[in-house]
Formats: structure tokens, sequence, C-alpha cells
């Protein structure tokens, strides 16, 4: 029992960069995605007796996260939606605040425009492209067919498209410009 729980957290050392994208990935927060992680781990340490050895830990860790993560989204549901602020510090004496405040913007556009995507093609994109996993390697994360996969992908790409197009077109028609 010992040498199983030493081989989980050895794996888990291994997997932390990994897990760590992950959870931001599904949270959209760094912060957040590493209270997944964090759970995940304590979780996984908790219940090692439910891992079998000789099958992907990885994958064990990446479906308690997933839980964690809609039990979250669940228990948020009820509560009312909190706005995120962004704020800038630093010491520098000369900051060109017209491109961070931009930056910071097009990040919070992004970081919202991935969380609105549905759950099935926020993980599908987040595996393929944040975590650089091949199809095969995502679609067998989420034990699904790979033509599943590339579905969802296409799917989350297109919907991830049109979002920013209407956003542009709003702003050209707010600002009464034309491209």
């Amino acid at each position: 029992m010992n040498s199983h729980l030493d081989e989980i957290r050895r794996g888990v050392a291994q997997l932390l960069p990994r897990l760590r994208r992950f959870g931001a990935a599904l949270s959209g927060s760094v912060e957040e995605g590493d209270d997944i992680v964090q759970g995940a781990i304590e979780r996984a340490l908790t219940k090692s007796e439910q891992w079998q050895a000789g099958t992907r830990l990885d994958s064990w860790l990446f479906k308690i996260m997933q839980n964690i993560w809609r039990d979250e989204v669940r228990r948020r549901k009820g509560e009312e939606k909190k706005n995120q602020e962004f704020s800038v510090s630093g010491n520098a004496t000369s900051v060109d605040g017209r491109r961070v405040t931009e930056t910071m913007l097009m990040l919070a556009k992004t970081r919202e425009r991935f969380s609105n995507l549905p759950d099935d093609q926020r993980l599908a994109l987040a595996l393929v492209v944040i975590d650089g996993r091949s199809y095969q390697e995502a679609a067998d994360q989420l034990e699904i067919p790979i033509g599943t996969l590339m579905s969802r992908l296409s799917r989350a790409r297109e919907s991830l498209r049109e979002m920013i197009e209407a956003s542009a077109a709003q702003l050209n028609s707010a600002t009464g410009t034309t491209r």
C-alpha cells in the first residue's frame, strides 16, 4: 500500500506542470486552476486505493480535476456572477498605459470567450492547444473517438471565430467605422 502511495506521489510530481496548465484551462484562471490541482492531489492521495497501478495516472488525475471543476460550476450557478477586475501595478517608471490596457482587455476578452465555450469544446481545445497533446492523446484522455474530438475542436474554433467577428462588428457599429 505504501509503495502504491509513493508511486502516486512520484507521478504527481512529474505531472504537476501539465496538471497546472489543465487546471488553468478548465477554470480560465491560474489561481483557480491551482486550487483545482490542489484539490485533485488531495483527493488522489486520500483515495489512492481507487487508482490501479499500471493504468494512466494522468487520465485519473485529469478526471478528478474535471469532477472538481464541474462541482465548482454547479456551486456557482446559484450565485451571482462576479466581475473580473484586472489591476495594473508595477515599479516601472515608464509604462505605456494604452498598450497595457489594450493587452489586458484582449486577454480578458480571450478568457471570457474561452470560458463561454461549452465544457466539451473547452476541454478538447485545452488538451490540444494549451497542453500540446496529439489528437489521439486528447481523445484517449477524454475517452471519446478521435472523430468526436476533431468535431469538438472544429466547433470550438468556429465558435471563437464567430465571437471575435461579432465583437468586431459590435465595436465597428458603436464607433461608426467600417472595414
